[in-house]
């Protein structure tokens, strides 16, 4: 366990260029004694394509911006009534290798699915976090000198057509799930508030402390 504070960030409403150069200039000027933070933010509608993204994997994106990121992994689409909680991470002094904190991410939603009586699951061959076939969280991350950033998106209450003008992660035909198709009555600011801190023990944190907005 660590015994420093866990910073679990709330900034809402957020379009999606000005979070990730946030993201990118903590990591990049974070020293030993910054603290961990985890960034909890919904986008207006936006597909990223990871550095090996393909571009046979944008069908039909139409209006859509797509944007060109620096996290692994194909494309993705995220949007309003989806939780994405971005990983301020010193990686090295957490003392976590990037598999340790892939499995530390989709154990949290599975863990938050199961409390609500839903069994998730994860898959060797394809990160994130599945129900019946069905993709209900997607993972990205880049780390960089031992420190992490990006991170996951939860379907909550959305809009999933977008996610048919892509293949998701790369992966044509795949299935998109959502926390309310499933019957989970929840709202995007309910689930965040419960998944940032099971999110936090699953990194080895105990203490955590909510803050408002960008750094």
């Amino acid at each position: 366990m660590h015994s420093e504070v866990l910073l679990l960030r709330r900034l809402h409403h957020r379009a999606y260029e000005p979070v990730f150069a946030a993201m990118r200039a903590f990591a990049e000027n974070r020293d030993a004694d910054t603290l961990d933070e985890l960034w909890w933010v919904e986008h207006p509608p936006v597909f990223t394509q990871g550095m090996a993204g393909k571009a046979e994997h944008l069908l039909a994106t139409g209006a859509i911006p797509v944007i060109q990121v620096d996290r692994g992994g194909q494309v993705t689409y995220h949007g309003p009534g989806q939780v994405v909680v971005y990983c301020l991470l010193d990686v090295r002094r957490l003392g976590l290798g990037v598999r340790a904190l892939v499995t530390a991410l989709e154990r949290s939603v599975i863990e938050l699915l199961a409390a609500h009586g839903v069994t998730a699951h994860a898959r060797p061959d394809a990160p994130g976090v599945y129900v019946d076939g069905a993709k209900v969280a997607s993972l990205g991350l880049r780390i960089r000198q031992g420190r992490s950033y990006h991170g996951l998106s939860l379907n909550v209450a959305m809009d999933l057509e977008p996610f048919t003008r892509i293949n998701p992660c790369g992966y044509p035909g795949l299935q998109v799930t959502q926390l309310r198709d499933l019957g989970l009555d929840l709202t995007p600011d309910a689930v965040g508030e419960v998944l940032l801190p099971i999110l936090g023990h699953q990194l080895g944190y105990t203490n955590f402390a909510w803050v408002e907005g960008l750094p």
